[in-house]
């Protein structure tokens, strides 16, 4: 009997890697915003976001293909494209920041985002929410709430209740700023002290609550009166995604002292960066020694440098925000009799199911709706607490043909999936 491709990942990658549905999907091809498997079906990608500018974008493709064949190294020696590439970023944000470290992956990038906060303050408790995920390092696992650390969290790490439009409203988030507040009280109190406070301004992993903005207002300030950081992980809501604003922190109205990014930076190679102030950064460098050897190579900053023009050039942000209310205008038409709220912003669009009044997590029957998406040929999936809030985060060339086949294939799906 021949080694099925389940076996052989158990074989050679070890159990309980994480793989998407029941039946995973076997992708061999993408292009734009379509993929297709093994056996030549065709699927609508309504959920990554790695292929930001749309899959195997052939701008990018050549940027890559053109810098790999003439030189590869890293930030030892002096390049331009790098440097190119940072003054092209920066330019693009405010509030002081205009230097930067490039990196592989979101994980490291954040993981040197809280050491910053460390460098400026001398502290080094932080705070994050309680239904998050900011990267796989050690220091970044331990904000995830997700698996818990083996020993359980660490003392200096506190983890607040995340926003929930439907169970908690907070219209103006002083909840959340009470939350906040107490934490850091509670740090200082332990002689932990305080240094900073990481979140995604979509909230994008907590399950896209509704959020409107300056919702953060009232926790910046307890964040500035305790003399701690904010760090900003833009690695979801980043480069367009919000539509309205390049970045999630524009969206949300608050003021960043360190900026992370990855996935979407350069369409699917492994790119990320972190951003910050040069006082910060200068108390970073000379806190602690730094250097990737792959981060910021000529080819990752060629395919960062075509990115940027594609999503220019394309009006992906503009094509984004049209998008998005279109897609909007559609999920409030949906009914159906466990649909709850439908929620979103930019190109984040959330459905939350539930069994009764008391907003129990209809969990099952999410799981069974993605999996009669899938089989439909639309690639999606669930998010929230309990998994039972639909995820739909397409590339940015998702259009509104694009939308219709998906809603259209969800209101089918509705109907058909048992209660």
């Amino acid at each position: 009997m021949s080694e099925t491709i389940t076996d052989r990942r158990a074989r050679l990658m070890g159990p309980n890697v994480p793989t998407f549905y029941r039946t995973p999907v076997h992708i061999v091809r993408g292009e734009g915003v379509w993929l297709w498997d093994a056996a030549g079906k065709r699927y609508l990608d309504c959920y990554n976001n790695v292929p930001h500018v749309g899959h195997c974008h052939p701008a990018v493709v050549g940027a890559i293909a053109k810098q790999a064949a003439v030189l590869n190294t890293h930030t030892r020696y002096h390049h331009d494209l790098v440097l190119d590439y940072i003054e092209q970023l920066t330019a693009r944000l405010g509030h002081g920041i205009s230097q930067c470290i490039m990196t592989c992956t979101g994980s490291e990038a954040n993981d040197i985002a809280l050491r910053m906060a460390q460098a400026v303050t001398g502290k080094i408790g932080v705070i994050a929410t309680d239904n998050t995920y900011h990267g796989n390092t050690t220091a970044t696992s331990a904000l995830s709430s997700r698996r818990p650390p083996i020993g359980g969290y660490p003392a200096h790490v506190r983890l607040v209740p995340a926003p929930d439009s439907l169970r908690n409203p907070d219209p103006d988030g002083s909840i959340f700023a009470e939350h906040i507040k107490a934490a850091i009280k509670d740090l200082n109190a332990c002689g932990i002290g305080f240094s900073g406070m990481m979140l995604c301004p979509a909230f994008a992993n907590e399950g896209i609550p509704t959020v409107k903005p300056r919702f953060f207002a009232k926790a910046e300030a307890e964040i500035r009166a305790a003399g701690g950081l904010i760090l900003c992980d833009e690695v979801q809501p980043g480069f367009g995604r919000m539509g309205s604003h390049f970045w999630g922190h524009e969206w949300l109205g608050l003021t960043p002292d360190v900026v992370t990014c990855g996935k979407p930076m350069a369409n699917g190679h492994p790119v990320a960066a972190v951003l910050a102030r040069p006082d910060v950064m200068a108390a970073f460098r000379n806190a602690f020694g730094y250097f990737n050897t792959f981060g910021g190579n000529p080819v990752s900053a060629a395919a960062c440098i075509a990115t940027l023009k594609v999503i220019d050039d394309e009006g992906l942000q503009d094509n984004a925000a049209q998008t998005s209310a279109y897609v909007m205008e559609r999920l409030r038409a949906l009914r159906h009799p466990l649909l709850a709220e439908v929620r979103g912003v930019g190109m984040f669009f959330g459905a939350e199911f539930v069994l009764d009044s008391n907003n129990t997590p209809a969990t099952a029957f999410v799981e069974n709706l993605v999996e009669a998406m899938v089989a439909k040929g639309f690639i999606l999936n669930r998010i929230g607490r309990a998994g039972n809030t639909l995820k739909i985060r397409p590339p940015l060339p998702f259009g509104r043909e694009h939308a219709d086949r998906l809603i259209d294939a969800l209101k089918n799906a509705l109907q058909e999936v048992p209660v």
